[in-house]
């Protein structure tokens, strides 16, 4: 049985119309040993700007999730990254493309981080500080939720 995919902004046409293609995406969701995460933000002139999302892109043809993921992270974000740990799929259906989100876990790399893209970073708990966040990012924020059995209010505003 197929898992039902997350409509992002459903009243936005789709571009490519119902046949289009899935594209496959390594996602690196990295952690480290206080628990905070990386969020990095959508570069200048992509889809979604300034939207805030883990950080990782296109599977490219002949590659493993895996290989996408080291090469994506050393590219946009200066690292390399020791063990990939496959964590969880999602798939969103997003106005410009329907993507399959291959979330891995990451404990361990080495190097700076550098915004080669342009884009910034942060480095978030429960509840996220940083918005707007990416569609395909919140159901990881609630994961991570359910992981460590976060109690506290996904929005400002609530105590």
């Amino acid at each position: 049985m197929n898992k039902p995919v997350l409509v992002a902004h459903g009243e936005r046409p789709r571009e490519g119309g119902p046949d289009r293609k899935e594209v496959e995406v390594a996602v690196g969701v990295l952690l480290r040993p206080d628990g905070a995460f990386l969020l990095t933000s959508r570069p200048p002139g992509k889809v979604y700007e300034g939207y805030w999302e883990f950080p990782g892109g296109k599977v490219e043809a002949g590659e493993t999730v895996e290989q996408a993921l080291r090469r994506e992270l050393h590219e946009e974000i200066g690292l390399t990254i020791g063990a990939v740990h496959p964590w969880k799929v999602e798939r969103v259906d997003y106005p410009h493309a329907l993507v399959r989100l291959n979330f891995c876990k990451v404990f361990d790399w080495q190097g700076e981080l550098q915004m080669h893209e342009g884009q910034a970073f942060a480095w978030e708990t429960l509840p996220v500080q940083v918005a707007p966040v990416l569609p395909g990012t919140v159901p990881v924020l609630q994961w991570f939720a359910d992981e460590r059995r976060f109690t506290g209010a996904t929005h400002s505003g609530a105590g």
